[in-house]
């Protein structure tokens, strides 16, 4: 795909040259207030929160015994299920846990777990902030949110020059820069800029952003190691310490500050991982699906490295 026609810098530094040169588009002019930032902060934790919450299980107060162990049995064979699909290198974990006791092993993978499920929360709360943000900021012509595989949000903002018609961002909002694998890279920029060219409601230039919400830093496009081109110099890689000014006109710090003030007067959970008590219910219900998948002898142990390895590659 050929280069798009907006404004760019040309720079002796690699990464740097060829980025949008967003000093010709306009500016924010405006500033939200803490109040609403703290507000959108709140709804941004509790729409993460219905997508995907942090907790492994909830037991509503008035839930009677029978019903609290049901909802822990649940939980312990979605923790077999979760033991199965993000195993890691089958080999590795077939030698590792064996000889180890199903629980042993079923209490690593609820924390494995629980620090994943905290991952795509974080990922949830930050993509629902940054769009909301980029709304409530007015420097945008519109802001839409995609919904796509590819693509998170879309955001159409006019250049300084009236006579240019307005550049479309399409973001693809990631926790860190470590979300993605260096393999994963280069599929993920064409299937991103895919999206962008393929849209039939775009009128202007497209510029294509990976929009790193927790990673310090400023900006860069993308290059290969062996050739030391772009992948696409139509992609550009926004981290923190750019991304937040830019769609919120706050500092990464600031944000981050923000969502400490509203996690502190909510009722988000303070305890660590390795602190959460795991109802023997549920481990009970992890170690009778490894049985029932033949994985455990009667004591309860992984003694098949083998059929271990059957078990993670079926």
């Amino acid at each position: 795909m050929g280069p798009q026609n907006y404004p760019r810098i040309h720079s002796a530094v690699r990464k740097r040259d060829g980025l949008l040169d967003v000093t010709q588009l306009v500016p924010h002019t405006r500033k939200i207030s803490r109040d609403t930032m703290e507000k959108l902060i709140d709804r941004a934790i509790k729409r993460a929160n219905q997508k995907s919450s942090r907790a492994h299980f909830s037991v509503p107060p008035d839930a009677s015994p029978a019903a609290e162990q049901a909802i822990y049995r649940k939980a312990g064979q979605e923790l077999f299920r979760y033991f199965k699909k993000y195993c890691g290198d089958p080999a590795s974990t077939a030698h590792q846990i064996c000889g180890k006791r199903c629980r042993e092993v079923g209490q690593e993978a609820f924390r494995n777990r629980t620090v994943q499920k905290g991952r795509m929360n974080s990922g949830w709360r930050y993509q629902f902030l940054l769009l909301d943000s980029a709304i409530h900021s007015r420097r945008f012509q519109q802001v839409s949110d995609i919904g796509a595989a590819e693509a998170d949000l879309n955001a159409v903002i006019e250049f300084l020059e009236s006579d240019r018609e307005p550049l479309s961002l399409y973001v693809s909002v990631k926790n860190r820069k470590n979300t993605m694998g260096g393999q994963d890279w280069p599929k993920a920029i064409v299937a991103l800029e895919r999206v962008a060219s393929t849209d039939k409601n775009r009128t202007g230039p497209y510029c294509c952003v990976f929009a790193i919400a927790m990673d310090k830093g400023e900006r860069h496009i993308k290059l290969m190691q062996r050739t030391g081109q772009a992948y696409s110099v139509n992609t550009e890689v926004w981290l923190s310490d750019f991304l937040w000014p830019f769609f919120a006109n706050y500092s990464y710090e600031e944000v981050m500050s923000m969502v400490l003030d509203v996690l502190i007067d909510s009722t988000e959970s303070t305890v660590l991982s390795a602190q959460v008590d795991i109802p023997n219910v549920l481990l009970d219900a992890f170690a009778e699906a490894c049985m029932d998948a033949g994985l455990i002898d009667e004591d309860g142990i992984f003694n098949d490295p083998h059929r271990l390895i059957a078990f993670f590659c079926s």
